[in-house]
């Protein structure tokens, strides 16, 4: 990607694996990897949230829209993230509520966020759906904007934003957003959406990397087939896909084990026919919401 570095970097404390670290535009290093809490309710995201810190997850992908975020703020008080050299190593999104766009009301709300979170500062805030019907990212990125100047959070994104909403955002602020968090799986590549980004030096990052599982057997086969033959789960194969590719990941799993294996990538690679055979995947139906119409109150 253009403006994008990538580097194989330790990861700190308890973690037991290697996780790549993408360079940003704005010069942060962020996890490949992360955890997605999506789906998971305010008490059950605790144990959640803990375990993936012990396997060696450190970046924990939420939002206000979860309705998880204190859950979120006592896993990382429990594991002792909140400060010091653990928070330090330790990469913590959320994002704005979709109600609450515009500049007042998102002061109000991430002020209340990093007190759920038990945080001094987050180190990326997204606004979480253009709605385009009712579009007020320009002045809510003024907020934003000030957020960053005050030393609460380290980079900007967005998520589900596409080529039109970006270059408005553009045009208002002068600014393009270090991420771009979309949909993106192997039935679902959104590869316009993608070349965009890459010519625009924004990060691409995937959640349901799996189309929240349906993908894992798509192809009549094909991940299958390719995971035998690496002694892997059809799952690695398709997080592997993703790192080759360059996109930052969040799968989401409230299995220990499950995890792991989220993390566990890089003792193999596929072969050059075995990745363009999931590049033949792709399709025309997403698995979830339109960008267009969606919005979380």
């Amino acid at each position: 990607m253009e403006n994008i570095a990538y580097s194989i970097q330790g990861v700190v404390s308890m973690a037991t694996f290697h996780t790549p670290m993408v360079t940003l535009s704005d010069g942060n290093l962020i996890p490949q990897i992360g955890l997605g809490v999506l789906r998971i309710d305010d008490e059950g995201v605790t144990p959640v949230v803990e375990s993936a810190l012990e396997a060696g997850y450190r970046h924990i992908d939420g939002a206000a829209g979860y309705n998880n975020e204190a859950g979120v703020g006592r896993a990382l008080r429990n594991a002792g993230f909140t400060q010091g050299e653990h928070r330090k190593n330790l990469w913590v999104t959320t994002k704005l509520r979709d109600s609450e766009q515009g500049y007042d009301s998102a002061r109000k709300a991430f002020d209340r966020q990093l007190s759920l979170l038990q945080l001094d500062y987050v180190d990326m805030y997204m606004l979480h759906w253009p709605t385009p019907f009712d579009w007020r990212s320009g002045e809510t990125w003024k907020a934003f904007t000030e957020f960053r100047a005050e030393g609460r959070v380290r980079t900007l994104g967005v998520c589900n934003f596409m080529p039109e909403h970006l270059d408005r955002l553009h045009e208002e602020t002068g600014e393009y957003p270090a991420v771009n968090q979309i949909e993106l799986h192997p039935t679902w590549q959104q590869r316009e959406v993608v070349e965009y980004c890459k010519a625009h030096g924004i990060a691409v990052e995937a959640y349901s990397p799996m189309a929240r599982g349906a993908d894992l057997n798509a192809g009549n086969g094909t991940i299958e087939r390719i995971a035998a033959a690496h002694g892997v789960t059809p799952a690695q194969v398709i997080l592997r896909w993703h790192i080759e590719n360059g996109t930052i990941i969040i799968p989401k799993s409230t299995h220990a084990e499950r995890q792991k294996q989220n993390l566990d990538l890089f003792g193999f690679a596929l072969a050059p026919e075995e990745h363009a055979a999931i590049d033949t995947l792709d399709g025309p139906t997403r698995a979830g919401h339109d960008p267009m119409t969606f919005t979380y109150a």
